[in-house]
């Protein structure tokens, strides 16, 4: 059950900066998103029906890279971008540009 606009981890998603995601996720907030999910697909990712379905709803699709990840290190890497990009919006120095 996803809730609000959902961000799909996917290897077949864009491959984006950090301060893209940062860009996607001001982009939300600034349309009055009150929820945004990031979303790990399972072995077998997810289903073109989904995909296309959250591209239709304006969600997105994002890859970390061309190689599949496993869940573990994948949360940490979706953790630390949402901090990042949290980071470069406020202004933060956290995050060189």
């Amino acid at each position: 059950a996803l809730r609000g606009k959902a961000v799909l981890l996917d290897e077949r998603g864009a491959m984006s900066s950090s301060p893209e995601i940062a860009a996607l996720i001001a982009k939300c907030r600034d349309e009055g998103t009150k929820e945004l999910s990031f979303c790990i697909g399972g072995a077998h990712g997810f289903t073109d029906e989904l995909r296309q379905q959250v591209k239709a709803e304006g969600g997105a699709l994002l890859a970390f890279g061309r190689a599949v990840w496993p869940h573990a290190l994948c949360r940490v890497m979706v953790a630390e971008q949402i901090y990042r990009a949290l980071a470069i919006l406020a202004g933060h120095p956290y995050h060189r540009l």
